[in-house]
């Protein structure tokens, strides 16, 4: 059998003997069938938030809004997340400065022509997008994590009136899954702070597992950051093999998570 695994933009081959192959575990989500194209699967999921207002009704006097995006090691489908998000921030506030931070977490920089493969060049063009930098960041200590921790954040986050972030939920194999509260926590935190929390006592907890979020003491960690944060609404989605989103959910940085993770369990 030859058995094609994804590498890079790419593929490595591989032949096992039929002799020597055990079987091939694949994913409930690629016999999953969307329900629409992933540009409606966003504007149902604005429509429809779980657990707060609408997103537009959370802008409303706000002057300093700031948009968290995944950097470019995520393959998130913000081509279809970013521009309904932007325009429904400004619906609520047609006057604010929004501000888009990168979340690169301790990744090296995104270029910027990987800004535009992500975004588009129009967003690029027009948007005002920070890269955020784990070490030379201006940062700020907004307390002490579950875990004893410091947890110590860009200072754009705390200087916002309204933050927001996009992602994606996948299995996590020690975070439990990943989306919503870890664009705070690893996303925009010091070295320090993300080290603190990933950390071998912590990964080598029995519930720092895939799937597991409760007692999960990494997960734990980025909860408390991302409320310290005051992260207000979250828009993530879940995707398929072609990095499409079959799947997406807004809303509570909590319970729409909790709502993204019980559909994806169900396919995992």
């Amino acid at each position: 059998m030859n058995l094609q695994l994804p590498y890079g933009r790419d593929f490595l081959s591989l032949n096992i003997p039929d002799d020597r192959l055990q079987g091939v575990l694949t994913s409930g989500l690629h016999r999953y069938k969307p329900e629409a194209d992933q540009n409606t699967l966003v504007e149902r999921a604005l429509e429809n938030p779980v657990g707060t207002s609408h997103l537009y009704e959370l802008a409303r006097g706000k002057k300093q809004i700031l948009l968290l995006a995944s950097d470019h090691t995520r393959p998130v489908p913000s081509r279809a997340i970013i521009p309904p998000v932007l325009r429904e921030l400004r619906r609520g506030s047609p006057d604010a400065d929004i501000t888009i931070l990168i979340a690169t977490g301790c990744h090296r920089a995104t270029t910027r022509d990987e800004l535009c493969e992500k975004f588009g060049d129009e967003i690029v063009a027009r948007e005002k997008i920070v890269v955020h930098d784990c070490d030379e960041a201006e940062f700020v200590n907004i307390g002490t994590l579950p875990s004893g921790g410091a947890c110590i954040i860009n200072r754009l986050v705390m200087d916002a009136d309204l933050v927001v972030a996009e992602g994606f939920i996948e299995p996590h194999f020690f975070a439990g899954y990943s989306g919503s509260r870890k664009s705070i926590l690893p996303g925009v935190a010091n070295r320090k702070t993300v080290l603190a929390n990933h950390c071998s006592a912590f990964i080598t907890s029995p519930a720092a597992r895939t799937g597991i979020l409760e007692g999960n003491p990494i997960h734990a960690d980025m909860v408390w950051a991302a409320r310290a944060a005051r992260l207000a609404f979250v828009v993530n989605a879940v995707i398929n093999e072609k990095k499409e989103a079959v799947y997406v959910v807004a809303g509570d940085m909590e319970k729409a998570h909790e709502a993204g993770c019980k559909f994806l369990s169900d396919l995992c």
